[in-house]
């Protein structure tokens, strides 16, 4: 042990000097992408305004919406497996390109049933603009990257957002049904806020997201703009868009990042941390040569169904994996109908339905009803509870009935 103190002594020593070092010639650069993502504290992140979104709307739901518009707003319509029926208002901040056209349809469903949709994004899907009878055009900010924020029916005295090579605006509206809101202003005012009936509700979209971000939240008083533009939807509940609201460090299934993370991005934090690591394998390595393993006492498993349950319990529910044991139950479930009626599962559409009817003898709306929840599910990347409930209840009613 005395010879290899010295050993231990010097390795540290160099790690301490490198981190040093490493401190001192490095600076922190800020990222100053433009994610508008609701769970980032950067500065063109909208994590702050998400957070503001319960206060803004009181006594009103605010769910998050992490899938595209049509999937999620025909889970949620009337006679549909969603555990409500979607109705208020539909908030998309930035990163609105990700929109299809499918998608755009049960948009513009949903408003035209009597519901709001708005979009703050420096340009909107073509379909938008071809039904609005909208265009957008660009100005170039030569002089300096100020531009000034203004609102229509509000008082409130210009904002400025900096950082702002230049500005869209809306150059061409139909004014005999569209409402002017609000306009930017480099040299002269634009229009970039508007309001299109559509139906029996009403469209808002606006040209400046940048408003929403944390950076000009936290600004002077920019926030008041914000809440001025915000103020415009009525009061009802609120679906925030998160479906692209994906950065570096997320996958398709928008998962939470690891609180580990942050502490990585503070460069003492890391230091500090691989240095533990670091002492932590030399103190592996050298006492594994002087000191044996302890021998663990492992008791048998007890043989018993009660044991048995506890364990798969555990397994699924305990560690709430419920895409896995929603991804078994649907396999085992085509498998019966594959062994038991001799029918190809490869896909689950209208004529699938109607053979399996055929065969059980079930009524035609009970078979779709659990063929449409499965192909739903199989189209979802994140899982609660309630879903492993809804298919186990359809499943057993199909055996059952």
């Amino acid at each position: 042990m005395k010879k290899t103190f010295p050993i231990l002594f010097i390795i540290a020593a160099l790690i301490i000097t490198a981190a040093i070092a490493f401190g001192i010639k490095s600076t922190k650069t800020v990222d100053w992408e433009e994610s508008f993502n609701e769970k980032s504290n950067k500065p063109y992140g909208v994590s702050i305004f998400y957070k503001e979104l319960p206060k803004l709307f009181k006594n009103h739901k605010v769910r998050t919406v992490y899938h595209q518009p049509a999937s999620y707003l025909q889970a949620h319509s009337e006679d549909s497996f969603g555990d409500h029926i979607a109705e208020g208002s539909f908030i998309i901040i930035g990163n609105s390109d990700y929109i299809e056209d499918d998608s755009i349809d049960e948009l513009l469903h949903f408003v035209d049933s009597g519901n709001t949709l708005f979009i703050s994004d420096y340009y909107f899907a073509q379909k938008i603009h071809d039904t609005l009878n909208i265009d957008i055009d660009y100005i170039e900010n030569t002089k300096d990257s100020i531009s000034y924020q203004s609102l229509k029916y509000f008082n409130l005295n210009d904002i400025a957002i900096d950082r702002n090579e230049g500005d869209n605006y809306f150059s061409k509206i139909d004014t005999g049904n569209h409402t002017v809101l609000g306009h930017s202003k480099i040299d002269y005012k634009h229009v970039n806020f508007i309001r299109a009936p559509f139906g029996k509700g009403n469209i808002y979209l606006h040209l400046e997201p940048k408003a929403f971000t944390n950076y000009n939240l936290l600004k002077e008083d920019r926030y008041k703009y914000a809440e001025g533009v915000i103020s415009y939807l009525p009061e009802n509940d609120v679906y925030f868009d998160s479906y692209t609201k994906i950065q570096t460090g997320y996958d398709g299934n928008v998962e939470k990042e690891s609180n580990l993370s942050w502490f990585l991005e503070q460069l003492s934090f890391k230091w500090a941390w691989y240095t533990a690591l670091i002492f932590g394998l030399l103190f592996m390595v050298f006492n594994a040569k002087r000191r044996q393993r302890i021998i663990k006492i492992i008791k048998p498993l007890q043989n018993t169904t009660v044991a048995f349950v506890k364990t798969i319990s555990n397994l699924y529910f305990e560690t709430q994996d419920h895409k896995n044991l929603i991804d078994k139950k649907i396999t085992y479930f085509l498998e019966r109908i594959r062994t038991d009626f001799n029918m190809d599962t490869a896909v689950l559409n209208e004529d699938f339905i109607v053979k399996l009817a055929s065969k059980t003898g079930k009524k035609k709306e009970d078979v779709k009803k659990l063929i449409d929840y499965i192909n739903w599910l199989r189209t979802k990347n994140e899982f609660f509870e309630d879903n492993l409930i809804q298919l186990n209840k359809l499943i057993e009613a199909f055996y059952l009935k």
